[in-house]
C-alpha cells in the first residue's frame, strides 16, 4: 500500500487540488461589480455600496495573490517540483501571457489610431462633427518633453537596474541583486507618482471626448501594469532576502524581469505615438 501511494518519479508536476483559482475568480468578479456600482453611484437603502463591494473585492484578490504565491514558492523552493521540464513549460506559459498582454495594448492603440488617422471618416456617426481634426478642437495636450519625457527616462533607467540585478544574480552577487531590485522598485514607484501628478493636471477628462477616453485607457492600463510589475519585483526582493534564488534556479525573478521589460517597451510606444505624435501642431500646453 505504501508503494501505491508513493510519489511518481518523473519530470512533470501534477498540481495538488487548490482553492485559489476559484477564490480568485470570485474575488475578481466582486471587485469588478464593486467598480461598476461605484462608477454608477448606485445606492441600496440610501447607502452607496459600490466602494465597500470594491474594497472587499480588492482585499480578497490580495489575499488570493498572497496565498497562491506562497503555494508556488513552496512548490518551487522547498518541495522541488519545478524541474527543468516544468521550468520550460512555465517559460512557454509566460511567453504566451506576455503575448496576450501585447494584444491587449494593441486594442487600445487601434482605438487611438482609428480616431486619430480618420477624424473625418463618414462611416463613423458624427465623427466629423465631433472631431474634424486630431487632436480634437479644444483639447490641450501634454507637452511630451516635460513629465512624459521624465517618466520615459525613469522607465529606461529601471530597465538597466533590473538587468543589473539579473546579471548580479547569475554571478552570485547577492548584494548587487538587492541594490538593483531596490533601485528598480523605487523607480517604478516614482513613475507611478509622476503619472498620478500628470493625471491630476490634465486639461481634459475621460468623459466627453474620444481623445481623453483613448488617452486614459491606454496610459492608465500601462500605469496599472507598472504597479503590478513593481509588486512583482517587491516579492522577488523579499525572496532574495529569504535566500530562495540561486544562479541556477530563479524562475520567478526571470519572469519579473521579462514583465518589466515588456512594460518598458509598451511605454516607449505610448510616448512616441500618443505623447509625441499625438500632441499635434497645437499640443504642449498642459504641464
Amino acid at each position: 500500500m505504501a508503494e501505491a501511494h508513493a510519489k511518481p518519479h518523473h519530470d512533470y508536476h501534477l498540481v495538488d487540488p487548490s482553492p485559489w483559482p476559484l477564490i480568485g475568480s470570485i474575488s475578481a468578479f466582486t471587485m469588478a461589480v464593486g467598480l461598476v456600482l461605484t462608477m454608477k453611484s448606485m445606492q441600496v437603502a440610501g447607502l452607496r455600496i459600490g466602494p465597500y463591494v470594491f474594497g472587499a473585492g480588492v482585499l480578497a484578490v490580495l489575499y488570493t495573490m498572497l496565498n497562491w504565491w506562497r503555494t508556488v514558492i513552496r512548490e518551487a523552493t522547498y518541495e522541488g517540483h519545478h524541474t527543468r521540464v516544468v521550468q520550460l513549460h512555465h517559460r512557454y506559459g509566460m511567453m504566451f501571457f506576455i503575448a496576450s498582454e501585447v494584444m491587449f495594448f494593441v486594442a487600445w492603440f487601434w482605438a487611438y489610431f482609428d480616431a486619430a488617422l480618420y477624424p473625418n471618416d463618414p462611416m463613423q456617426f458624427q465623427r466629423t462633427e465631433l472631431l474634424g481634426q486630431w487632436p480634437p478642437k479644444g483639447i490641450e495636450t501634454f507637452d511630451p518633453w516635460h513629465l512624459p519625457l521624465f517618466n520615459t527616462l525613469i522607465l529606461l533607467t529601471s530597465g538597466t537596474t533590473v538587468t543589473w540585478a539579473h546579471h548580479a544574480l547569475l554571478h552570485g552577487d547577492r548584494q548587487g541583486v538587492k541594490w538593483g531590485l531596490w533601485l528598480t522598485i523605487g523607480l517604478g514607484f516614482l513613475f507611478s507618482l509622476v503619472q498620478a501628478y500628470e493625471y491630476s493636471h490634465a486639461a481634459f477628462g475621460f468623459k466627453g471626448n474620444i481623445y481623453g477616453a483613448t488617452f486614459f485607457m491606454a496610459t492608465g492600463f500601462h500605469g496599472a501594469h507598472v504597479i503590478i510589475g513593481t509588486i512583482f519585483l517587491a516579492v522577488c526582493l523579499w525572496r532574495v532576502y529569504q535566500g530562495h534564488f540561486t544562479p541556477q534556479h530563479h524562475l520567478g525573478f526571470e519572469f519579473a524581469a521579462w514583465y518589466w521589460h515588456f512594460v518598458d517597451v509598451v511605454w516607449l510606444f505610448l510616448f512616441a505615438c500618443i505623447y509625441v505624435w499625438g500632441a499635434g501642431a497645437h499640443g504642449g500646453g498642459a504641464h
